[in-house]
């Protein structure tokens, strides 16, 4: 019987190209069939305990429906094409002549687009309708290289407006091309873009962005799919010996595996971006590898070699057609090349190949070589961090880890896949797991929780569920208990403040939970040394380290003459800022206005109730939800955080004073945060105390300037990314000392992939 790997490489060279049938596909379902038999049998299944079959199942399973498809499914051009595949030449060019493209035309374009081009008018036009129709964000200029095509390439440019074209005088192959459109390109960016594609919304963008948001960037490849929706290459591998792999080819390209920013070997030069200067100063495209292949791994290496990163972005989409310049047959035509070259490469970087795995081997661990290790991360919900500080601490925490060179995925007990804040936390790097590609959260623990090094479980409600579980199931991975804030103590001070006999029943018991979990735990995290004492207090011979909040400290964008009136921020899914508010509204505020007549209060926060958004009007604006909150903080003078009960580290402080707005707090509010009376906030209990407080700073130029500054200090120094990676970075050092930068070696399984069929 044929091991899995044969299986997956005979489906991998059944495949011709993406407008053909596979004539193998028939033969390969009933091999599978004959595998799954095998697996029904009674010897496999009296043996099931000593192996995990379900993946194996699972591989057979998709492979079987993939031979499927591909077998039956009719081959489909683009859509873009779609309306140009008419019967002939001269029909075609009359349809493109009742539909002129115009590009837009920017005298300092961001980016160059470079298509280079040899025939196949019809896709270069249904190319540049897609540029036209679904790019947005950067300026840009497209360029095509015209490389002496014979047919009616010429024709069809002439019905395209602002089109910048090069004909090259003789024929240079797609390596002198791409080289001759980089040579006259005037924007920053240079994209390199294949005349058979077709591209999807926002892609350009998503590419752009990268580099600002990874500034060490040096190259950026886009995901390439098939005209039928299945994955074509998401990055690219390259093997010991040399040989190239494209990752997830066939598979599905929603599959978690394939969503997130990652490093890659190199990234298919059918669609990627890089600096216009680093391309030139590299010397562009190799013509060692002309007259194509192996030019875009190499320039992948070279780059990498001046110390920047390739990186695959999986939020810019292209279809991708494959093969039609230089066809599928690697024995003939420009195609052979693609073997002639992999030695070539081979001979020129096999010092930096030594430390990669031998062929085939791994590719799910492969891809992500060179992480320091593994981290699940397992929430309520996916973090919105526009709309509540744990989630924006969440958000941040994920960063630091990824950063910190770890591969991270992120798992929510409801296995949703939110479609904005998903998406963010792929694009910055963060593997998502959702549901249908799994169904269960308690299931993956127990199957898959010892790929891992680490698992951390966010809020007591979540540990409370699964981290029992774990200690059971996995040996590997260490358990850390990521309080967010002490839930009891939170509870305990609003069954005080209610008096209610229930409540606080409620709160012993939650108390009792958390301290369960904490001596379950090998580490336990809160956000504050107070909270780090109570818990230590109680669990003596527990590990439990502070990992505060984390934010950005962009500093004070206005001075104190050009800003006026307060603001309370805080989403009101968290009671205690309902109560604070309504105390603010009750006893507070009509002190201040006694005072200062025209200021205005702005209660800034998610899901205000019907007694808050009553408030409305008297100088209080009530906004609700608010994406982007700078406006508000280069505007106002102050902000107010009146709260009478709570726990944690409150990031309405944490924010206020990142921005360099002083604020005026009760002494729950700044709870261990380590900040001062008169130093870097003010701080007074009571309503008449709180209200002049309020106003004595909104007059007080040099108090204000004095807070402002000392604020923005304290923050950067305790609750900023440097601080949180320290802190972050010290306890995972004590829980896994002697782990620097080792790799999983654990036998993942891997869909379809298939070197042989390089993107071209």
């Amino acid at each position: 019987m044929p091991t899995i790997r044969d299986l997956r490489f005979a489906l991998g060279r059944s495949w011709e190209r993406s407008f053909g049938r596979t004539p193998r596909a028939e033969e390969l379902t009933s091999r599978v069939h004959a595998f799954e038999d095998k697996l029904r049998s009674a010897v496999w299944t009296y043996s099931a305990p000593v192996r995990r079959i379900e993946p194996i199942g699972a591989f057979l399973t998709w492979l079987a429906n993939s031979t499927k498809r591909m077998a039956e499914a009719p081959a489909q051009p683009p859509i873009a094409l779609r309306r140009f595949t008419l019967p002939d030449v001269a029909t075609t060019l009359r349809k493109i002549e009742t539909h002129r493209l115009t590009l837009p035309v920017h005298e300092a374009p961001e980016v160059s687009i470079v298509i280079p081009v040899y025939n196949h008018f019809e896709f270069t036009y249904a190319c540049l309708e897609s540029i036209i129709g679904r790019t947005d964000g950067p300026s840009y200029e497209v360029i095509v290289v015209d490389d002496c095509s014979s047919d009616a390439t010429q024709r069809m440019l002439e019905c395209v407006d602002h089109v910048r074209v090069v004909r090259n005088a003789r024929q240079l192959g797609f390596i002198g091309a791409c080289n001759a459109g980089a040579e006259v390109a005037r924007g920053r960016y240079l994209v390199l873009l294949n005349n058979d594609t077709e591209v999807r919304d926002g892609w350009l963008r998503e590419l752009r962005d990268t580099f600002t948001a990874e500034p060490n960037t040096g190259v950026v490849g886009a995901k390439l799919v098939y005209p039928d929706g299945r994955l074509q290459e998401a990055g690219g591998i390259v093997w010991r010996n040399g040989a190239a792999w494209n990752v997830g080819r066939l598979g599905d390209p929603n599959d978690p595996r394939y969503q997130y920013l990652r490093r890659a070997d190199y990234c298919s030069g059918a669609c990627i971006m890089i600096p216009t200067e680093l391309f030139r100063s590299v010397g562009g495209f190799d013509t060692h590898f002309a007259p194509a292949y192996f030019e875009d791994t190499n320039l992948a290496f070279r780059v990498r070699s001046l110390g920047y990163e390739v990186l695959y972005q999986p939020l810019a989409e292209v279809i991708h057609l494959e093969g039609l310049s230089s066809g599928t047959d690697i024995t003939t035509g420009i195609k052979k090349h693609q073997v002639i070259n992999e030695r070539k490469f081979a001979a020129r970087w096999g010092a930096q190949l030594g430390h990669h795995r031998t062929y085939g081997d791994s590719p799910d661990l492969e891809k992500d070589r060179g992480v320091r290790g593994r981290i699940l991360v397992v929430d309520a919900v996916t973090p919105e961090p526009d709309r509540e500080s744990g989630a924006l601490r969440m958000f941040n925490l994920m960063q630091v880890l990824r950063r910190s060179g770890w591969k991270v995925s992120f798992m929510a007990s409801n296995l949703a896949s939110v479609e904005r804040y998903s998406a963010d936390l792929r694009r910055r790097g963060i593997e998502v797991l959702h549901h249908p590609y799994l169904s269960s959260t308690h299931r993956y623990v127990r199957q898959r929780g010892d790929d891992y090094d680490i698992i951390i479980f966010s809020r007591v409600s979540i540990a409370s569920e699964l981290l029992p579980l774990a200690r059971r199931w996995t040996r590997r991975p260490k358990l850390i208990f990521d309080t967010v804030d002490l839930h009891h103590l939170r509870e305990e001070r609003a069954a005080r403040q209610s008096g209610d006999a229930a409540a606080t029943a409620k709160a012993a018991q939650r108390r009792a939970e958390e301290l369960r979990l904490t001596q379950m735990a090998d580490c336990t995290w809160v956000v504050s040394t107070y909270e780090q004492e109570l818990l230590q207090a109680a669990c003596p011979h527990a590990s439990v380290r502070v990992v505060s909040n984390i934010h950005d400290v962009p500093g004070c964008a206005e001075p104190f003459g050009k800003r006026a009136d307060l603001m309370f921020l805080g989403g009101f899914g968290h009671p205690p800022n309902t109560d604070a508010v309504l105390w603010l509204a009750g006893e507070i505020l009509p002190r201040v206005q006694a005072k200062l007549r025209d200021v205005k209060l702005f209660v800034v926060g998610n899901n205000p109730p019907e007694s808050i958004r009553r408030l409305a009007g008297d100088g209080i604006v009530v906004t609700g939800y608010v994406a982007d909150l700078d406006p508000y903080l280069r505007r106002v003078r102050l902000t107010v955080a009146p709260l009478r009960y709570g726990a944690g580290v409150k990031g309405k402080i944490n924010m206020s004073l990142a921005h360099g707005v002083p604020a005026v707090a009760t002494p729950i509010a700044v709870e261990g945060m380590h900040l001062r009376h008169e130093r870097e906030v003010l701080i007074t209990d009571d309503a008449p105390a709180f209200a002049d407080a309020i106003v004595r700073l909104y007059g007080d130029q040099a108090l204000w300037e004095q807070l402002s500054r000392n604020g923005l200090a304290h923050t950067d120094r305790h609750f900023s990314f440097a601080a949180a990676t320290a802190a972050i970075n010290q306890s995972i050092g004590e829980l896994l000392p002697g782990l620097h930068h080792a790799t999983r070696e654990a036998p993942l399984t891997s869909h379809g992939e298939n070197a042989h069929a390089r993107t071209r």
